[in-house]
């Protein structure tokens, strides 16, 4: 086990509340939630300033130009549910919301559709499978096809 210090530090009231905030959240002693944080940090630091992965080990940024006009739009949005649920709505969570929304529904659909396609191929029968119902009768000639259909025979000319 490694050695361990003690590190004391003064912090703005604010910053001490939403650390502890997040230390609730994550389920951690302050010790835990300090020691990742600083790790944290210094991994970022060392990755030349790239965010710290979540989950999967790497993050990918995407970014888009929109209109003026669709930014207004989405800002007003963004303000508007923040006054509604009293929690901040942020660009960065609102656009992963909807695409996460619009993925989730795809999925499904396309599950859906794969679903049925199954079912349909499970109910059709190949044209080569012999019909098991048929039963041969005998024609007045004594000839019979395979689906119990009488054939005639070639006239003799």
């Amino acid at each position: 086990m490694a050695q361990k210090r003690n590190l004391c530090a003064q912090i703005p009231l604010p910053l001490f509340n939403r650390v502890g905030a997040e230390r609730d959240k994550a389920g951690q002693t302050n010790s835990e939630f300090i020691t990742n944080l600083l790790t944290e940090y210094f991994m970022m630091k060392e990755n030349g300033g790239a965010n710290m992965a979540k989950g999967s080990g790497k993050e990918r940024t995407l970014a888009f130009q929109i209109s003026e006009e669709l930014f207004q739009r989405i800002k007003a949005h963004l303000e508007r549910e923040t006054a509604r649920t009293g929690q901040k709505l942020t660009q960065k969570d609102f656009v992963i919301g909807l695409i996460e929304a619009a993925l989730a529904e795809a999925e499904q659909e396309a599950a859906a559709a794969q679903g049925a396609d199954a079912e349909q191929q499970d109910s059709v029968e190949p044209d080569s499978a012999p019909d098991e119902t048929a039963q041969e009768t005998p024609c007045e000639d004594g000839v019979t096809t395979e689906n119990g259909e009488a054939s005639q025979p070639p006239e003799n000319g």
